[in-house]
């Protein structure tokens, strides 16, 4: 289900440019055309060679910050695979959190007159530049997952609800923790993503949401006294640099103290974090480990569920996600408007961006075979090898 990382997928390929098409103000639910064509292409005795007499209808340049997380992969695959099925050529690209090199890597792709952008950002604020040439070109950017910041050049967002996913981490804490059912009182340790992506900070205020009344009364308490965002925040989501803050509140303020839940906002952090406290004899000698959320329901972490380490995960179905971006995309390409479910709450600093919101799930160990293994995400095999 997870594929092996491969160079041709780290270094994306080219693709000849197709023209350029007006996008014209005509409304037209998205989802049409591209069901219609979805539908020819994996319909009853459909197959592969289907997807391939469809017609050319040029390139779309798909640009992703890196292979090191599989969720990106998974991203990337999905959405090419799509695109293809519609009739696209496809240059895919990975930047392997490096800006610069996403900077380059767009530039390519307006260069060879790509008809569209689909761009998963390493730093939201880092491409006002080479944005600004693509709306010279007219060539429309979908911002995917993470806004863009800080340009008017970007036409539509793609996401998840991203408040919510926060929603969802704080809440199995308190369902955990058994919050509302106790009066007794606990230690907490915060962690944030990174500053420079703008869910980070959706994903940290959903979850303040729920906590903060437990804070202020006392239910809940951070004992290393680091409560604010740019405090938590863990730069490019690395999860060495979670750990090591973790292994540092170990060593100091937490010395002595036991710590009962930890808010770990991605599954990488999560397991860096859990492998702080099993080095530090969390786990064992009647030390239990901590409540310990995630997100992404990366198969690493869904096994550590299943074995009762990490407590939750937020699934995002990404192959969702990756129909909705493209379809986004072929909408605008064929003269219409994609639909969008939210025009109030994605302002990327110069603009509301017109988005469509996908519903994140909670995942524990209660419900993970029936949302993972029932839902196709993985199978039985993977979770138990």
């Amino acid at each position: 289900m997870r594929p092996d990382l491969t160079k041709a997928v780290r270094d994306g390929s080219s693709s000849p440019a197709g023209h350029r098409t007006e996008i014209r103000g005509k409304r037209t639910r998205y989802f049409a055309v591209t069901a219609l064509v979805l539908a020819t292409a994996t319909g009853c005795g459909a197959t592969d060679e289907t997807a391939v007499s469809q017609p050319d209808r040029g390139t779309i340049g798909i640009a992703m910050p890196t292979t090191e997380s599989v969720r990106w992969v998974g991203d990337g695959e999905s959405i090419v695979r799509q695109f293809q099925l519609l009739g696209y050529k496809t240059d895919l690209r990975y930047a392997e959190d490096d800006i610069d090199k996403q900077v380059d890597q767009i530039s390519d792709m307006i260069e060879n007159g790509d008809k569209a952008l689909v761009i998963g950002a390493i730093d939201g604020t880092a491409l006002k530049s080479v944005l600004a040439r693509a709306a010279d070109a007219e060539i429309p950017v979908i911002s995917y997952d993470r806004l863009i910041r800080d340009t008017p050049n970007i036409t539509y967002y793609a996401t998840f609800d991203n408040f919510k996913v926060g929603v969802l981490q704080a809440g199995a804490i308190v369902k955990a923790l058994k919050l509302t059912g106790t009066k007794d009182s606990y230690n907490i340790e915060l962690f944030a993503g990174s500053a420079d992506d703008n869910n980070a900070t959706f994903f940290f205020n959903g979850a303040m949401s729920v906590l903060q009344p437990y804070l202020r009364s006392g239910r809940l308490r951070v004992a290393s006294g680091e409560t604010a965002f740019a405090k938590v925040a863990t730069q490019r989501w690395d999860g060495a640099v979670a750990k090591k803050r973790m292994q540092r509140l170990l060593a100091g303020p937490l010395q002595g103290e036991r710590v009962d839940a930890v808010l770990a906002p991605n599954d990488g952090l999560s397991r860096s974090i859990l492998e702080a406290f099993e080095e530090d004899g969390y786990g064992r000698a009647g030390r239990k480990l901590p409540v310990i959320t995630g997100q992404d329901a990366e198969l690493e972490s869904a096994k550590l569920i299943a074995a009762g380490k990490q407590t939750q995960t937020v699934y995002k179905d990404t192959r969702e996600l990756a129909k909705v971006a493209v379809q986004m995309t072929n909408s605008l390409l064929l003269g219409g408007v994609p639909e969008v479910n939210d025009e109030k709450q994605y302002d990327n600093g110069v603009k509301v961006v017109p988005t469509f919101l996908l519903q994140p799930v909670n995942v524990d160990r209660s419900n993970y075979q029936r949302v993972l293994v029932q839902g196709g995400y993985y199978t039985a095999g993977q979770l138990a090898g």
